[in-house]
């Protein structure tokens, strides 16, 4: 999966890693992957609610050595 910019939010609670993956969104253009790694539990769920809402794309998901990775198309 290529992103156009990686998002570290690793230590964030809720809500931190949704606000920021909000404002980095923000500077992509649609079509564009943004990258997100976080280590909220909370965040796999919240994160694929922002992006639905969003009319966002949840491309990926994945878990890597308790860092959570998401892939998000921006709409």
């Amino acid at each position: 999966m290529e992103a156009v910019k990686v998002l570290d939010a690793k230590g964030l609670a809720c809500p931190m890693p949704i606000v920021r993956t909000k404002k980095a969104m923000a500077d992509l253009e649609s079509g564009q992957v943004l990258e997100i790694h976080a280590t909220d539990k909370g965040a796999k769920n919240d994160l694929a609610a922002w992006a639905e809402s969003g009319g966002h794309e949840l491309v990926k998901h994945e878990e890597d050595n308790e860092v959570f990775k998401f892939w998000i198309k921006k709409g």
